[in-house]
């Protein structure tokens, strides 16, 4: 089949354009090497199919011709209807499965998984209405090398009802979006798209020449400081006198630093933040809080920029007595800031955000962090992935301590291993004459690898019990004790409710990260106390930081075109 496709197809495209533009030929080398890989996986197709039907009528029961285009109406959750039109590109039926799927082609590998999971869940969705009969998915990725993804209908027919109606209501908004306003459209990983884009002239400062991006970073200062001014004169006219102390530049915000005049209190700079959102017209009202010396003002930047992952890690591996760190974000100075899990503080963390807040960004780029920099020897990693949309491209990594999870029996099972190694670990520690991890490495021929537990949405398995119950009780365990065996819990959920992440769970998690949250009351239980600012944050990786008394807000890291680093 490969040799047919070779002679009948790409020979002769390769051959004229090469001769066109010699430069096509490397790429098109790519290309031909990820297409072997998707002829292959059909070529299995067709002999698995060939045990269930005649030769001749192979190739028309296993590709089903028939219209490809499909509409249906999604009530989205502002209570509006939303119409998706689409087009799918192929539909084949497994004999051995006795199920249709229908299979989109890629010649990239998607920035996004879950909305690669919301396309082929649309898909499989809107044929399931057609033909009332249950349709599987896969995606094929040619580039940089080919790629399957595959769900079953019974994953995605949960999919659609919890994914797409968020998805399809934040594409409106991304519609919509005009500047000032905060939480632009993500920017491209295609942008030869833009020719053909509606928001084309909205969003062109994501897509500006390098020289026209050197300009822009002479004007920042000035844009900034002409936003500090205008904040002091809107104070002013509240009859609060204060001093402009200059600004300090993130990301995604400018940070106004502020010194009142003699007698004037920060408590009445703290009682105009809904003020000041109305007067500067901002979505949320601005995070203000005493610095030493100055109060602070955060208001968000127009021209929001992307923390992109490579600019501030390279995959090297570092020895096996370096400290385990794993990456928060980037603070206002423009460093990374990380997180040591050696240290009491950091070694166990809790995570929130709401659908929108990034948090599956932040967790695949923390995840990034630690394979970039450690060897298979040396680290472990455990992913608990319920959704099935946050670490796709990671199951096949050399890195897994176990195969993903993604149900609840599994997840105490795994948990439960955790236990029992740390257990067994312990008693290692002991026979050595050693007390943790650290110590027994330096000293053993053969030293034991740390184990970073990655727990995305938590909340998937409180409904039960029993279930909730028994991984209440491990955590608790592991948090208490796991820190000095080497094994690491980050637990995750979107949904941080107090029936969710309950005392014991709070008090055994002392690292916390909490980005955008639906509710004043999720931020308090993320941060703990009266602290509400994770319900004002931007969005998309804008997130608290907070060790001990400390806060910091960061932007976490971004990472498109993931590459599992090779072994």
């Amino acid at each position: 089949m490969q040799q047919l496709f070779y002679q009948i197809k790409f020979s002769d495209y390769l051959e004229k354009a090469v001769t066109k533009d010699i430069n096509q030929a490397q790429p098109l080398l790519n290309v031909w090497q990820g297409l072997q890989g998707l002829i292959r996986k059909f070529a299995e197709l067709l002999v698995s199919n060939r045990r269930y039907c005649s030769a001749e009528k192979l190739i028309s029961n296993t590709f089903i011709s028939e219209e490809r285009k499909l509409e249906h109406h999604f009530d989205l959750p502002n209570g509006t209807k939303q119409k998706v039109v689409g087009e799918f590109d192929c539909l084949v039926f497994n004999f051995e499965l006795k199920r249709l799927c229908v299979v989109e082609f890629k010649t990239y590998q998607p920035v996004d998984p879950s909305a690669q999971l919301a396309q082929v869940a649309l898909y499989s969705y809107m044929l399931w209405q057609k033909k009332k009969v249950p349709v599987d998915s896969a995606v094929y990725c040619v580039l940089p090398e080919f790629k399957e993804y595959q769900y079953s209908w019974e994953e995605l027919e949960n999919t659609v009802h919890q994914l797409i109606p968020y998805k399809l209501q934040q594409m409106q908004q991304w519609l919509t979006w005009e500047p000032p306003h905060p939480n632009p459209p993500p920017p491209t990983t295609q942008p030869h798209l833009c020719e053909i884009c509606p928001q084309k002239q909205k969003c062109q400062t994501y897509f500006v020449s390098p020289d026209i991006s050197s300009k822009n970073e002479s004007q920042k200062s000035f844009n900034a400081d002409a936003i500090g001014e205008e904040l002091v004169a809107t104070l002013q006219s509240f009859k609060i006198m204060v001093d402009y102390q200059g600004c300090a530049v993130g990301s995604a915000f400018i940070r106004v630093k502020l010194k009142p005049h003699l007698g004037v209190s920060v408590n009445s700079i703290l009682r105009l933040s809904k003020d000041l959102q109305v007067q500067l017209g901002l979505t949320n009202p601005p995070f203000i809080a005493p610095q030493a010396g100055y109060v602070s003002i955060d208001l968000p930047r127009s021209d929001r920029q992307v923390a992109k992952f490579a600019d501030y890690i390279n995959s090297q591996v570092f020895a096996a007595t370096a400290p385990v760190k794993i990456a928060i974000g980037i603070n206002l100075d423009g460093e990374l800031v990380e997180a040591d899990l050696s240290d009491p503080n950091t070694c166990h963390f809790l995570v929130g955000g709401t659908t929108g807040s990034g948090k599956s960004e932040f967790l695949r780029s923390l995840l990034l962090s630690l394979i970039y920099r450690y060897s298979t020897q040396h680290l472990k990693i455990a992913l608990v992935d319920p959704k099935r949309v946050t670490f796709p491209e990671f199951e096949q990594m050399s890195w897994l301590y176990a195969p993903i999870v993604k149900d609840g029996d599994r997840a105490i099972e795994l948990m439960d291993e955790l236990v029992t190694e740390m257990e067994t670990r312990y008693q290692q520690f002991e026979k050595a004459g050693y007390a943790d991890l650290n110590t027994y490495n330096q000293i053993s021929r053969q030293p034991l690898p740390r184990i970073v537990c990655i727990f995305d949405e938590y909340a998937d398995f409180m409904a039960e019990k029993e279930i909730r119950t028994a991984l209440e009780q491990n955590i608790k365990r592991l948090g208490a004790m796991a820190r000095a065996a080497g094994i690491h819990l980050i637990i995750a959920t979107q949904r941080p409710e107090a029936k969710i992440v309950t005392p014991i769970i709070r008090s055994n998690l002392p690292g916390r990260v909490a980005l955008r949250t639906a509710s004043e009351a999720d931020s308090k239980i993320i941060l703990g106390g009266t602290e509400t600012a994770a319900a004002y944050l931007l969005g998309k990786g804008d997130l608290l930081y907070q060790i001990g008394s400390k806060l910091q807000r960061l932007q976490s890291l971004f990472a498109s075109n993931i590459q599992i680093p090779s072994i």
